[in-house]
C-alpha cells in the first residue's frame, strides 16, 4: 500500500493493484521479450539442433566512378533506397564532351573525303577508258603506217598513266572507309565514357554509405556509394568441427534476434567455410581439433526478405538455429512467426 498527497493537504490510500496497473505497458513488454531472449540462450535444445550467435550482414555493393572528373549531382542519402539501374550519381567531364565533338565532326571530314574519292574514281575511270580506245585506236593505224610509233608510245605512256590514277583513285576511297570507320569508333567509345559518367544502381538496395560529395572530384575507380543488397541478407555464426561438418547446403536453420525475439525467421544454409576462422598453433591432437571454428551462413528467405526488406537492419545480433539431424523436429517455439 502507499499513500499520496492530495491537493487540499490529506492522503488517500493507492493499492498495490493501482500501482501496477500504472505501469508503462511498454516496459512489461519489454520485460517479457527480455525473459524470452533469456529462455532461449539457456534454454537445452533438443539433440540435433545446435545454436550460436550472430549478427545480420549483407552484401555491399560499391558504385563507384570508372573516369576521372567532377562530380556534378549525387541524388540519394545514407538510408535511401534504390532500385537497380536507377541514376545516383552523375559526372561532369567537359574535355570528354570537347573530345566527342571533335570526332563527331571528324566523321563528317572523312565522309566529305570518302564523296571526294568517288567522284575522283569517276573521273579517272572516264579517262581511263578515254586512254584505252586512243592506244587501241594507235594500234591499229601503226600497223598501217597512218601514225608514228612515237605516237603509239605516246598514247601507251597516258594508257598507263590512266590505270595508275584509277588505282590511286581508289586507294583513296578505301581510306576515307578506315578513316570513317576510325573515326565512328572514337565517336562511340567517347559516347561509353560519358554513358558511364552517369552512375547507376547495379541492385536494388539501401545506401549503406555515401563516401563523396557534389562538387567534388573523383578519381578513376573511387567509391561514391556503398549499397546493401537487402535480397543477399544472412547471418554468420561461427561452429565447432565437429557441428559445421554435418551440415549441408540448402539445410533449413532458424533465426530469431534479439531486439524481436517474439519473432522467428526462416532461413537455410547457404556456405560453410572450407577453412577455420580460429586456427590453434598445433591441431596434432583431437582435442586442438575440436577448437576449430568454422564460419557459416544463414541466408534469409528470399520472399520474406522481399516483404520485409525496409525493416532489415544489419549488424543486429540474434541466435542462429541448425539442425545437424534433418529427422529432428523444430521445437514449438521455433515455428517461424512473422510480424503481420
Amino acid at each position: 500500500m502507499a499513500t499520496s498527497a492530495l491537493p487540499g493537504g490529506g492522503h488517500f490510500i493507492v493499492s498495490a493493484q493501482a500501482q501496477s496497473a500504472q505501469k508503462d505497458p511498454l516496459e512489461k513488454a519489454r520485460t517479457a521479450l527480455e525473459t524470452l531472449i533469456n529462455q532461449l540462450r539457456n534454454r537445452d535444445l533438443p539433440d540435433g539442433i545446435i545454436k550460436s550467435n550472430g549478427r545480420i550482414e549483407a552484401t555491399e555493393v560499391d558504385v563507384a566512378a570508372k573516369y576521372p572528373g567532377r562530380l556534378a549531382t549525387l541524388t540519394v542519402e545514407e538510408g535511401d533506397e534504390v532500385t537497380a539501374g536507377q541514376v545516383v550519381a552523375t559526372i561532369s567531364s567537359p574535355e570528354t564532351e570537347a573530345q566527342l565533338r571533335g570526332a563527331q565532326a571528324e566523321v563528317l571530314k572523312s565522309k566529305q573525303a570518302l564523296a571526294e574519292a568517288i567522284a575522283q574514281i569517276a573521273q579517272r575511270k572516264s579517262d581511263l577508258a578515254f586512254a584505252i580506245i586512243e592506244y587501241d585506236r594507235g594500234k591499229k593505224l601503226v600497223a598501217s603506217g597512218n601514225i608514228p610509233v612515237e605516237v603509239v608510245d605516246l598514247r601507251r605512256n597516258k594508257f598507263e598513266a590512266a590505270q595508275a590514277a584509277y588505282a590511286a583513285a581508289n586507294a583513296q576511297r578505301d581510306q576515307a572507309d578506315s578513316a570513317i570507320i576510325a573515326a565512328e569508333a572514337e565517336v562511340e567509345r567517347l559516347q561509353s565514357v560519358l554513358t558511364d559518367l552517369t552512375l547507376i544502381s547495379p541492385r536494388s538496395g539501401r545506401v549503406q554509405y555515401r563516401l563523396a560529395r557534389a562538387g567534388e572530384v573523383v578519381a578513376a575507380g573511387q567509391r561514391v556509394l556503398t549499397i546493401l543488397d537487402l535480397s543477399d541478407v544472412y547471418v554468420t555464426i561461427y561452429l565447432p568441427a565437429d557441428q559445421a561438418g554435418q551440415l549441408g547446403i540448402g539445410d533449413e536453420a532458424r533465426v530469431i534476434l534479439d531486439p524481436v525475439p517474439q519473432y522467428v525467421f526462416p532461413a537455410t544454409v547457404s556456405f560453410v567455410a572450407t577453412e577455420a576462422q580460429f586456427t590453434p598453433k598445433s591441431v596434432e591432437t583431437s582435442d586442438e581439433r575440436e577448437k576449430l571454428m568454422f564460419r557459416v551462413k544463414l541466408r534469409g528467405d528470399p520472399e520474406v526478405l522481399d516483404k520485409y526488406h525496409r525493416q532489415v537492419k544489419t549488424g543486429v545480433r540474434g541466435l542462429g538455429f541448425v539442425r545437424t539431424d534433418p529427422t529432428v523436429p523444430w521445437p514449438a517455439e521455433m515455428t517461424v512467426r512473422l510480424p503481420q
